[in-house]
């Protein structure tokens, strides 16, 4: 492709914003209008908008190669590897019963309404901690906790939030997670070689995380109990539920602890269904034609209903990678990174944190909410506009992930997440389908988390400056002999004392 120049249309820049307004308008109409939550039906409004989209360019060769580019970005087929791989186990948790066996559970304990949804918030974050992914934590805890909140009186739209609340937590503080480590390694030192070191982002990024995340569990304590039903309030009648499908959290456990051991995702996923496979078959909770086999000439099995249960979200991911694609051919990451780093408030360090936010927040709506794709491409702008204010690398990482793996993972008719909950609701017994709209308002931990940040911003806190040698200092008064007494070449990075806001 030819890159010297952004990708042309015959309607200026607007048009590398034709598919993702189709692809917009489609979401509203179905989810919002007719409440038709059909994941392929939203995957046909995409492609169709590509190629209208396709119509008003002056380079239709060059546009359907910034299309493929974005379906070939690794982290785009990244994203479609996990749904295959996940799938299989997530059909075998489904199958297998582990749902009741949780009902059975809460019955045992008398563990109901809010309280269930506090306690699987926790479960969730412990799983996306251990495992370092949100999609993985969340196609592995539907199956699990959503049925059972059918029966132990939780609400379903406050158990979905707690759900995908709990996966985007391990998300943003594992030390595994694709964004942490993207989040840190792309911030540079400037006082000595290297980038921010994960380990160091970690450390620093837990207050605002842990904050968020104490925040996230008492709104669903709360709300919990406020919206659970009071008939349902009382002791949960497990009668007919069976313990046996507990047995099934044996391979979760041993997923969690090949993915932090190993820190590969790919085989703690294979872990998963091979030891899953073996302990369904060895307690009965599957017979060997459930695993796939053929009859009246039609497959079934949960190797293969995994698979194609992941299809409709694959189409999707093919639909919004593409668009992302001639997003950034025709040059609109660049045109939101100039007009930020122009802005002479951006040379402080408060107004560089608020830049960073901002661009952050917009690139990640641009990617569909996906975080480690949308850190990737403003990554860049974030360690230049933060090393002017002389930001440390470790803050600069924080923000940029205070925002990407915050509000704007959750902006309705724009983010995948919203219609992959919609997705793994859709056919549960008992529970409801739960609307990409109404979901982003229970979403309390990346709601949470933005808040956590935007109050550090203004306050200051855990905000730190880059001295000598790399080390983090509180004071931005303290490295102002350093910057002085360096060359104009490198003191040219750092801000006049004046400046630090």
């Amino acid at each position: 492709m030819n890159t010297d120049k952004p990708l042309q249309f015959r309607v200026g820049t607007f048009g590398a914003f034709i598919a993702p307004i189709i692809f917009i308008a489609g979401a509203i109409v179905y989810f919002v209008v007719f409440k038709a939550f059909d994941t392929t039906a939203l995957t046909t409004a995409g492609i169709v908008g590509i190629v209208i989209a396709g119509v008003f360019t002056k380079e239709y060769t060059r546009f359907w190669d910034s299309v493929i580019a974005g379906l070939s970005n690794p982290i785009a087929m990244t994203v479609v590897m996990i749904l295959f791989v996940v799938g299989p186990l997530s059909s075998l948790l489904e199958s297998t019963g582990v749902s009741e066996g949780f009902v059975w559970l809460a019955a045992e304990l008398n563990v109901t309404g809010g309280l269930f949804i506090a306690v699987v918030f926790i479960a969730c974050c412990a799983m996306s901690m251990a495992t370092g992914t949100s999609l993985g934590t969340m196609f592995t805890a539907f199956p699990i906790f959503y049925p059972a909140g059918a029966m132990v009186g939780a609400d379903a739209l406050l158990l979905a939030g707690a759900i995908f609340s709990g996966a985007m937590f391990g998300d943003s503080l594992a030390p595994i997670s694709d964004t942490t480590i993207v989040s840190a390694s792309t911030q540079r030192y400037r006082r000595r070689e290297g980038s921010a070191e994960v380990a160091g982002v970690v450390g620093t990024r837990a207050k605002y995380a842990l904050t968020a995340a104490g925040i996230s569990m008492v709104l669903f304590l709360v709300l919990g109990n406020i919206a659970a039903p009071p008939a349902q309030g009382g002791s949960v009648d497990a009668s007919g539920y069976s313990p046996l499908g507990l047995v099934m959290l044996l391979p979760v456990i041993a997923l969690i602890v090949v993915a932090f051991w190993k820190r590969n995702l790919y085989l703690a996923i294979t872990v998963g269904v091979i030891s899953g496979t073996i302990v369904a078959l060895i307690s009965g909770l599957i017979t060997p034609k459930d695993i796939m086999f053929v009859e009246d000439g039609s497959p079934s099995g949960f190797l293969f209903e995994g698979i194609d249960g992941m299809l409709p979200l694959i189409g999707l991911s093919i639909a919004v990678f593409g668009m992302i694609g001639i997003v950034r051919e025709a040059g609109v990451f660049e045109i939101i990174i100039n007009a930020l780093s122009r802005r002479p408030w951006t040379q402080s360090a408060r107004g560089a944190e608020a830049a960073i936010a901002v661009g952050q927040t917009i690139t990640t709506t641009m990617f569909a909410g996906v975080v480690g794709p949308s850190i990737v491409p403003f990554s860049v702008i974030a360690d230049e506009i933060g090393a002017r204010a002389s930001l440390h690398p470790y803050r600069r990482a924080n923000v940029m992930e205070g925002f990407a793996a915050g509000i704007a993972c959750i902006v309705p008719s724009f983010s995948a997440f919203l219609f992959i909950i919609s997705q793994l609701t859709t056919g549960v017994e008992g529970m409801p389908a739960i609307s990409p709209i109404t979901v982003a308002f229970v979403s309390f931990y990346p709601i949470m988390f933005s808040a956590v940040m935007i109050f550090s911003i203004i306050t200051g806190w855990g905000r730190r400056f880059e001295s000598a040698n790399g080390v983090p200092v509180k004071r931005f008064e303290d490295i102002v002999p350093e910057i002085l007494s360096e060359p104009a070449d490198t003191a040219s990075a750092y801000p006049a004392p004046a400046t630090r806001g």
